[in-house]
């Protein structure tokens, strides 16, 4: 195989399929982890005081650069070295930064919960969403469960590989940087509102693309294309500006309703609906969603190799 495709397809097809494989075992350290400890190190010493933002922002892109130019320089010594070293760690790199195994398992166990019974589904839930769970019905457990499903499709598979293929491991571990200081100081409450206003910027411009693509997979792998139509209609109905996409695409295809009222840290949040038919949803719906992602997911990794070759075979050898 030719070096350039050996070097970038051997680690991401061998990184995608320890993800299948493995998911995101506890025992296993996480690079995640690290960035969290980071970004709580600088918000504690610098969220205070005046010009919030302005701390905030370069604390940000301290970040964000710092992750990028950091597995830049890693990588280069690694594969000075010796290459396999390099195929090894970009590989590991890659299974790092997915999350589609574990995302579908906890999805799933999350309806198993809900069928025992409501108290037991708030609980599995409240480990993969943002939002207070305690008084979430049954219903509202599910739709949850299936929005953040749709969500970190994009988050957790499709943005990470989307920018590994634009700027290779570095881009994709700055990118899990991005997300990571949105999941945490992104918020629009007092604490965050103008330390984390960058952060929150940062990640809606890294998921904009990739959001847009993510629903675009999604419906090709149900097979019904008439529903780009309506993730038109719904797609920039949510209040963030790329959620609504892949959200919009899983409403779509299991024909049901998305949005409604949440509360998050006491504060109740209005999201617009997202599709207009309210009905109950269901095991099957859950393993159908969890069937469309695992497509989306194969033909984001299809189209890479090819654009791989194409790129390749245009610059030559």
């Amino acid at each position: 195989m030719d070096v350039y495709l050996l070097n970038t397809l051997l680690p991401l097809i061998a990184g995608w399929v320890l993800d299948k494989l493995l998911g995101d075992p506890a025992w296993l350290p996480h690079p995640v982890v690290g960035f969290g400890k980071l970004i709580s190190w600088f918000e504690r010493r610098w969220n205070r005081g005046k010009q919030r933002k302005t701390k905030g922002a370069v604390a940000a892109c301290l970040l964000i650069a710092g992750t990028f130019f950091a597995v830049a320089v890693l990588l280069h010594a690694c594969f000075s070295w010796n290459r396999w070293a390099g195929i090894l760690v970009s590989a590991v790199g890659v299974f790092y930064c997915l999350a589609g195994k574990t995302l579908a398992d906890e999805v799933r166990m999350v309806f198993v919960a809900a069928d025992r019974s409501v108290e037991d589904g708030r609980k599995q839930v409240a480990r993969i969403v943002g939002r207070d769970t305690a008084t979430l019905t049954g219903q509202e457990v599910r739709t949850a469960a299936l929005e953040t499903l749709s969500e970190n499709l994009s988050d957790g598979v499709i943005a990470p590989l989307f920018w590994y293929l634009v700027l290779g491991l570095p881009g994709m571990l700055a990118y899990k940087m991005v997300n990571t200081l949105d999941s945490m100081i992104g918020y629009k409450n007092e604490r965050y509102r103008d330390f984390g206003c960058f952060a929150a910027h940062a990640d809606d411009v890294a998921n904009y693309l990739p959001a847009r693509l993510t629903a675009l997979l999604m419906v090709v792998a149900s097979g019904r294309l008439s529903l780009v139509n309506f993730v038109r209609k719904y797609g920039n109905k949510h209040a963030s500006p790329n959620s609504g996409f892949p959200e919009s695409a899983l409403a779509g295809i299991l024909d049901c309703r998305f949005g409604g009222s949440h509360d998050y840290f006491g504060e109740t949040v209005y999201k617009p609906f997202i599709g207009e038919h309210e009905r109950t949803l269901t095991t099957a719906d859950m393993r159908l969603a969890i069937r469309i992602n695992r497509r989306a997911e194969g033909m984001m990794i299809a189209f890479m190799v090819a654009v791989y070759a194409v790129l390749r075979l245009g610059f030559g050898q």
